[in-house]
């Protein structure tokens, strides 16, 4: 099954808000599988200002989050709606790596998979590209639920 999700559907499952809501758009969505999400990069990012002033950069920590929050919104949409909490806790990153920078004007599109879906612990597989070229990657395991 797959549909999109504006941001109001987005901020349903995630507890993030400016400046730190980092997912835009839902753009395919496979319930247990995988998502697809957009993060378009803006100068207008508050990060900017300090990463770094003259050479604009996407702190790649944040090219994470971003990821994570996909996740979340996965997990979430994927869960039975008694299960579903906006709060996903990251508990480990294996296989992290950076490729290339991610300036003001990329569109960031995040493409996460689930590996192993349990009770209370989701391991995903993500990767962050910008037009077809892969800027980051790496697996992580979250938390959720009580």
């Amino acid at each position: 099954m797959e549909f999109a999700f504006d941001i109001h559907s987005i901020m349903k499952k995630l507890p993030h808000r400016y400046p730190f809501l980092l997912v835009d758009r839902i753009i395919e969505f496979e319930k247990e599988k995988r998502i697809v999400a957009l993060k378009n990069v803006t100068i207008n990012e508050p990060f900017f200002q300090g990463h770094f002033p003259g050479t604009p950069i996407m702190p790649g920590v944040l090219i994470v989050e971003a990821m994570g929050q996909a996740g979340g919104v996965l997990v979430n949409y994927s869960l039975p709606p008694e299960a579903q909490d906006p709060l996903i806790y990251f508990m480990g990153f294996d296989k992290v790596r950076f490729r290339k920078p991610v300036v003001p004007g990329d569109q960031l599109l995040l493409e996460l998979k689930i590996l192993k879906l349990r009770s209370k612990v989701v391991k995903m597989a993500g990767i962050a590209k910008v037009d077809e070229t892969i800027v980051a990657e790496g697996q992580f395991m979250a938390a959720y639920g009580d």
